[in-house]
């Protein structure tokens, strides 16, 4: 299978502080299958960066640029890159990845009902989307 994979959880060090979310399991569940890495942050921004959250579908850092445009462009080039992938497994909570459940735009740590920017281009061009919190249907897919 091919799939595409937010680079934080195969430990990439794309996050907004300089780390990543290597997630071991799921880089096991995925070996033997073609992976294609994404952050669509990575390539707007330098690593570190400010943090950024949505809300309202506006992307903004924690000094209050908004970053819309540039996550938008760089959103439409990640889901260029994942075309053919049978699915996609995107961080959860990211303002880009998130799916289900996003940062609600505060910067409080407040988790609200919502999807990421690339996560709803990806529901928008019919991509099944899990976490890394769906490691058992993720196993059963793959087995």
């Amino acid at each position: 299978m091919k799939i595409a994979v937010s680079a934080c959880l195969l430990g990439d060090n794309v996050r907004y502080d300089g780390t990543n979310k290597f997630n071991e399991v799921l880089v096991s569940l995925l070996e033997g299958h073609e992976i294609i890495r994404i952050c669509p942050e990575a390539m707007v921004f330098l690593i570190p960066h400010l943090p950024i959250e949505i809300q309202d579908g506006r992307i903004t850092d924690s000094d209050g640029f908004d970053h819309t445009q540039d996550m938008t462009i760089a959103c439409e080039k990640c889901l260029a890159q994942i075309e053919g992938c049978d699915f996609v497994i995107l961080k959860s909570k990211s303002p880009s990845c998130g799916y289900g459940e996003i940062y609600d735009g505060t910067f409080s740590g407040t988790i609200i009902k919502g999807n990421g920017l690339f996560a709803t281009l990806c529901l928008e061009n019919g991509y099944r989307i899990f976490t890394e919190n769906d490691l058992e249907e993720i196993r059963q897919i793959l087995i």
